[in-house]
């Protein structure tokens, strides 16, 4: 399923009731199989540099050492 694909839901005639058309759009999205694909497309991020790993790394490591450290001296 490509992703620029559209739902294309009309009434089928005046009378029809905006819950019967939601309910159809619904349907058709769920069988369509389009909302775990946006899904996956809002959940992708860049991959993140080696420096920037490197450096996330380095500050992830002393806050832990500064919590051992409080926790050793009863601070927290």
């Amino acid at each position: 399923m490509t992703s620029n694909m559209a739902i294309k839901v009309s009434r089928k005639d005046q009378g029809e009731a905006n819950e019967n058309i939601i309910r159809r759009f619904n349907r058709k999205v769920l069988q369509g199989g389009i909302m775990p694909l946006k899904k996956s497309q809002m959940r992708f991020s860049k991959p993140i540099s080696k420096r920037e790993r490197r450096l996330k790394a380095i500050i992830r490591e002393a806050r832990k050492a500064e919590k051992t450290e409080r926790i050793k001296l009863g601070l927290k």
